[in-house]
């Protein structure tokens, strides 16, 4: 905001006298405005004052003034597409081919079993079992995958696990209902009043001004945010270490019992199946268009609003463009391999060893433990 400061000359009237004087002040401004009789035999006394006048400019003419306290530096659209550029260079649901470990040749049965117990077990387990849980799979992820991805994937996920955490935490019951008991007082029933508990047992576990955090609060959060980490973190581990083929025999494994009461296995198969080798490809493009975009050197700060606006709309056309044209080429290459719509008659490669080495057993048998331990902190954990 700019201020200007000016000073003005004021000229101040005061009465006439009525007595004469042999001179006679008559500034040109007041010659044109009153006449020379008004003056005659007239002594005026003329007594300057100023004062200051402050103006607060609040447009210096500049349009873009206001754009100018938008935080546009923080949020320009560079930066924002070198963070989708970076969020999608880690493999995202990818299959890692190397370095090899003992996670890779577990058998992909085994690994489904595994995911479907990560689910269950986070919600029907103690909570000291629930952060075991998480502590065990993130170890898990530092030692099968490589530093940098784990380094991401723990990242991203703990953000988010974190932040479900606290807001459940403080959410589910944090502000205490302002209702009335509806038991009449001791004093009035003649009833003695109830001791106070001697083992120091509290509902309520902190207090943050009008929000608290009650053992019910903590309940919510722990098993919202270890099931959110198991789920996303135990999947990433599973697609990291198993092909998409492995994963789609398993699914078909255990789903042909389900063809006797009508399930089109062979297409839910064929269906996962693509949809595995589909999810690569989405993630490269989406950062291949934001790395392009990036490498333009687009001066956002010379543009206007509709037009990041554009190029953002531009962005995500280009997106669904490039996906679609990759669905036609896939979908050219089956037809020419002779897939003709009958996924019973079309043959699948899945390329799978189901043969049980050493690393199924040690695997099943950590399953039985956890498991094991899972039911039994129920009954010791209190």
């Amino acid at each position: 905001m700019n201020c200007t400061h000016c000073t003005i000359q004021t000229v101040t009237f005061p009465a006439l006298s009525a007595r004469a004087s042999s001179k006679t002040l008559i500034s040109p401004f007041l010659a044109q405005v009153y006449p020379k009789s008004t003056f005659k035999n007239a002594h005026q006394t003329l007594k300057l004052t100023s004062f200051k006048v402050r103006a607060s400019l609040d447009n210096s003419g500049d349009t873009n003034n206001w754009v100018s306290r938008l935080p546009i530096g923080a949020l320009s659209g560079d930066k924002i597409f070198k963070l989708i550029s970076g969020a999608t260079a880690s493999p995202i649901g990818q299959f890692i081919s190397s370095p090899t470990t003992f996670l890779h040749s577990v058998d992909p049965r085994i690994k489904l079993i595994w995911l479907l117990a990560l689910v269950v077990l986070p919600a029907r387990s103690h909570i000291v079992m629930r952060f075991g849980l998480v502590v065990y799979i993130a170890l898990l992820s530092v030692l099968v995958l490589p530093r940098h991805v784990w380094m991401d994937q723990l990242g991203r996920v703990s953000l988010l696990s974190g932040i479900l955490f606290i807001t459940l935490g403080l959410g589910s019951d944090g502000v205490p209902p302002l209702v009335q008991l509806r038991t009449p007082p001791p004093a009035i029933t003649g009833l003695p009043n109830l001791p106070m508990s001697l083992s120091g047992y509290s509902y309520l576990i902190m207090k943050l001004g009008p929000l608290q955090f009650t053992r019910k609060g903590l309940s919510v959060a722990s098993t919202a945010a270890c099931l959110t980490f198991t789920v996303f973190q135990s999947a990433s581990l599973c697609l990291a270490t198993t092909t998409p083929e492995q994963l789609a025999f398993a699914m078909r494994w255990f789903m042909l019992p389900l063809r006797y009461i009508g399930v089109p296995v062979a297409e839910i198969t064929l269906t996962l199946l693509l949809s595995l080798r589909f999810i690569n490809l989405v993630f490269d493009e989406v950062r291949n268009v934001s790395l392009g975009i990036v490498s333009r050197r687009i001066k956002w700060k010379q543009l206007t609003i509709i037009e990041t606006i554009d190029i953002f709309a531009s962005y995500i056309r280009r997106i669904f463009k490039n996906i679609f044209s990759h669905a036609e080429q896939i979908s050219q290459a089956m037809i020419v391999r002779g897939f003709r719509g009958d996924s019973n008659s079309h043959k699948i490669y899945f390329l799978s060893d189901s043969s049980i080495g050493m690393a199924d057993f040690v695997s099943l048998l950590c399953l039985i433990g956890v498991v094991g331990a899972a039911l039994l902190s129920d009954y010791y954990l209190v």
